[in-house]
């Protein structure tokens, strides 16, 4: 039996190779054979192709989504006859996704079993026979996928019927929070610029590993830029200068799409987190007050509908989706103007990415801007005012989302606009 987790449990200081064949490793003589190792390393990753993925470079270096493909190789490894897959294609690309769906069509022709767990209907569709639906703990629904619609198999997931997963949009105010001019952060991100705008939700679309993400670390300072300004309500700022704390005190809040390794401290208490970026309001002559805190933390719990026993609670003890509104639960708190949310939603089930789409929805009705970068289009198309599309480091031109297709979505993502 091999799991692929759905929070990657890797070793960052050790290499891909020492991470894949970890209590597998080819010996002679009672000592490891490395060359052998990384032979067979090299063997399991040629089904993916991935460029940044090298069997002597550590784990540390890669991005989320490279070292989602090394916890899958891992289990690929282990040559085990059961495999539990956990959200394996969470961070992945669809391309990458083809080619792990590939892998399980031939495990099933060798006769071996994979479950596996997904929040996406149209991959269990692709290559499921039969589904289970799991709801607060309980086997709820069962039955072989054929015979089944998806908007059954939602409301099984939800509790609920549910007509419309997301919400009415509506018209943002127009005035602009942030203004974008010629941002660089090299090597990944060459060229970006835009206006974010008061009620309005911006999405950002394109590959993983076009410069999203390095986009938006870069806005918030956990990344240096080379070039670029911004202008926050009327004030100008250099991009050169700005760390994540003068960015709070400017009103942006951001969310990670790494909620394990930096998204939040999973070994302190859901309060620590809801309340770790504005202990102030709590604070006098430097002690925070607890049961202040502990009463914030719970309100913010109730609207969000967290699921936990109580504010004192260890957040590394909730599920991927109470862990996701812990987070966002922490933007609200602080009350940023400018929300930039890296895959909000990732491995996150149904009724969790509905409760997120609402809270999001109800940031820009209250006048907050929200900059959204997604791999899920589905998403995208359904929450987002505008749209740019992010390819090779060079942001596309930002267009009203009725201009958009999803098909010119993913030509802009993998040739660029022309």
């Amino acid at each position: 039996i091999s799991l692929i987790h759905q929070e990657l449990l890797l070793f960052p200081h050790l290499t891909v190779s020492e991470n894949i064949l970890m209590g597998m490793e080819n010996s002679r003589w009672g000592w490891v054979d490395q060359e052998a190792c990384r032979h067979e390393t090299s063997r399991v990753l040629e089904i993916f192709h991935h460029p940044e993925i090298h069997p002597d470079r550590p784990v540390a270096e890669l991005s989320v989504a490279a070292r989602q493909i090394v916890e899958i190789c891992r289990a690929i490894a282990s040559k085990a006859r059961l495999i539990l897959m956990d959200e394996p294609t969470s961070c992945l690309q669809r391309e990458d996704v083809e080619r792990l769906f590939d892998l399980i069509r031939s495990m099933r022709q060798q006769h071996l079993t994979v479950i596996y767990i997904s929040h996406f209907l149209e991959e269990v569709r692709e290559i499921a026979d039969r589904y289970t639906v799991l709801r607060d703990g309980r086997a709820v629904d069962s039955g072989e996928l054929s015979s089944v619609k998806d908007d059954d198999l939602v409301a099984s997931m939800v509790g609920r019927p549910v007509r419309n997963i997301f919400p009415v949009r509506r018209q943002a105010s127009g005035e602009t929070l942030l203004q974008v001019e010629g941002l660089t952060s090299l090597p990944c991100l060459k060229q970006a610029t835009f206006q974010l705008c008061r009620g309005e939700i911006l999405g950002i679309g394109g590959l993983i590993g076009s410069g999203r993400t390095q986009m938006v670390r870069t806005i918030f300072g956990l990344a240096s830029a080379q070039s670029g300004h911004f202008v926050v309500g009327k004030k100008h700022i250099s991009a050169l200068k700005g760390t994540p704390l003068s960015r709070i005190a400017q009103g942006m809040g951001y969310l990670s799409e790494d909620r394990e390794g930096e998204g939040l401290a999973v070994t302190l208490s859901v309060a620590d987190n809801i309340t770790l970026s504005r202990l102030s309001v709590f604070s006098r002559c430097g002690w925070v007050g607890l049961k202040s805190q502990s009463r914030a933390a719970h309100a913010w719990m109730k609207e969000l509908n967290i699921r936990a026993l109580s504010p004192s609670q260890r957040t590394s003890t909730l599920s991927g989706g109470n862990q996701q509104k812990v987070a966002l639960a922490r933007l609200l708190h602080q009350d940023a103007d400018i929300l930039l949310l890296d895959e909000p939603t990732r491995g996150i089930d149904i009724g969790s990415k509905i409760q997120m789409y609402e809270s999001i929805s109800q940031c820009a009705q209250q006048g907050k801007a929200v900059l959204l970068v997604s791999s899920y289009l589905p998403e995208l198309f359904g929450l987002c005012h505008r749209l740019g599309v992010m390819s090779r480091g060079r942001l596309s031109q930002v267009r009203s989302i009725e201009e958009w297709t999803p098909e010119s979505v993913m030509q802009a993502a993998i040739k660029g606009e022309e």
